[in-house]
């Protein structure tokens, strides 16, 4: 009996080999990102002074006195002499591989590189030369695509850094057993995510050694506190010792939080936008950062600004962005420890802004640049000053009775120290 059953189930074994070796094998077809390599000494020898560029696609913005900074996203750096701001003079171009933010203390400017950090002495702006480097501090990261709708192929970092993609069309068998297969989407890293969107001092408190610092605008990563320059990335905060400018030192690096978008800086304060709300960390200790408080609110993008006992944030939903919600909420931040609501303002598609006195600019995206009086928090949409809609505003910088823009369509400056006749003075439109 046994004997039967050993014989019986032979062939069965053998159909079971059989149709597991005949298994279908399927592929497809589809258009893959390739990346593009710069080889890392090559990477590394490229921050230079090159030729006049064309502005093409603006990025953040940074000034220091007469000296106005425009980002070409992961280019590098417009310089500009802005002493008569009617009439800005181009002084050159700095190549900066990887580059979205800056801050610039005393003589020299530090800029993120993908995954470097450079120091550039720009004692004379027109030469302006690499003087310190901090190699490998930030994650590596790849620069966005404007073909984003299709799958990104394997990264080797082995390679270089990633400065670009070529579409291809591939074919590759799917595996069917077992997932992720390649190709994946990559998520980018810390310079693609400083996008999308400067650095900032704050309008009214900076901190200490802010007076030999520049000022930028709400789209902040950088930022500048004493001696020392701090950064963060999607979940990590960066302590840079400055004190040796042309040397800087990774002093300490911690994990924070996750979906931090922008960073504000007032008083011993750093005041992050998040994907989901606002968080305030007390940076009495630099190496320790300790969380104070949240303001929680729908999945969306948001800068904030902060001034006096109020905090400003925009919320801008769709795309990458969550939930449709646009909107400015104004909060009361007199308890640090309780952040509360003052009042809602419905948006349109709003990024940066910024607080000058009483006076609030908000860069209401494809809607333009919106001018309030915010000296009653309660009735700000009622008291609009002024409206600019022709132009996809991005950022802002007040300086007091001047302002910086930065759009889409390129960089904008204002007078607005006539509040009953806020009027445009000078344009640099980006290449078409």
């Amino acid at each position: 009996m046994k004997k039967s059953i050993k014989n019986s189930l032979i062939p069965f074994l053998m159909l079971v080999v059989l149709f597991t070796g005949c298994k279908d094998k399927y592929t497809e077809q589809y258009l893959e990102l390739e990346p593009v390599y710069m080889g890392y000494q090559e990477f590394r020898a490229s921050v230079k002074m090159a030729s006049q560029q064309d502005l093409v696609k603006p990025g953040k913005i940074y000034v220091m006195g007469n000296y106005l900074f425009i980002n070409e996203r992961m280019k590098g750096i417009h310089l500009y002499n802005n002493a008569n701001p009617a009439s800005p003079q181009y002084i050159g171009f700095i190549n900066i591989p990887g580059n979205v933010d800056i801050v610039v203390k005393n003589n020299v400017m530090y800029a993120d590189s993908y995954i470097d950090l450079v120091a550039i002495d720009i004692t004379n702006p027109a030469q302006a030369r690499e003087v310190g480097r901090i190699k490998g501090i930030f994650p590596y990261s790849v620069p966005p695509s404007e073909e984003a709708s299709y799958r990104t192929g394997q990264v080797d970092d082995t390679k270089g850094v990633v400065v670009g993609w070529n579409v291809k069309t591939v074919r590759k068998e799917i595996n069917t057993n077992n997932y992720p297969v390649y190709p994946i989407y990559y998520s980018y890293g810390f310079s693609a995510k400083m996008d999308a969107l400067s650095s900032n001092v704050a309008a009214g408190a900076p901190g200490a050694g802010a007076s030999a610092a520049g000022v930028g605008g709400s789209m902040a990563r950088f930022g500048l506190t004493g001696n020392n320059l701090v950064a963060v990335d999607n979940h990590t905060f960066y302590n840079i010792n400055l004190s040796d400018a042309i040397n800087p030192k990774l002093e300490s690096q911690s994990q924070i939080n996750w979906g931090i978008e922008t960073m504000f800086l007032y008083s011993k304060y750093m005041f992050l936008g998040t994907t989901t709300g606002m968080q305030v960390y007390d940076l009495s200790d630099l190496n320790k950062p300790a969380y104070v408080s949240s303001f929680w609110h729908a999945t969306g993008c948001d800068p904030v600004v902060v001034q006096n006992n109020r905090a400003y944030v925009t919320i801008r939903g769709g795309n990458i962005c969550g939930s449709n919600i646009n909107r400015m909420d104004v909060l009361d931040v007199t308890n640090i420890l309780k952040p509360t609501l003052i009042r809602s303002y419905n948006m349109d598609n709003p990024y940066g802004l910024g607080i000058s006195g009483d006076i609030l600019f908000v860069c209401d995206g494809t809607s333009g640049l919106k001018v309030y009086d915010a000296s009653d928090p309660w009735l700000i949409s009622e008291h609009i000053l002024a409206s600019f809609p022709k132009i996809q505003a991005y950022d802002v910088i007040p300086l007091g009775t001047s302002l910086l823009m930065i759009g889409n369509d390129g960089f904008y400056q204002y007078d607005y120290s006539d509040l009953k006749n806020i009027k445009e003075i000078s344009a640099i439109k980006v290449k078409k």
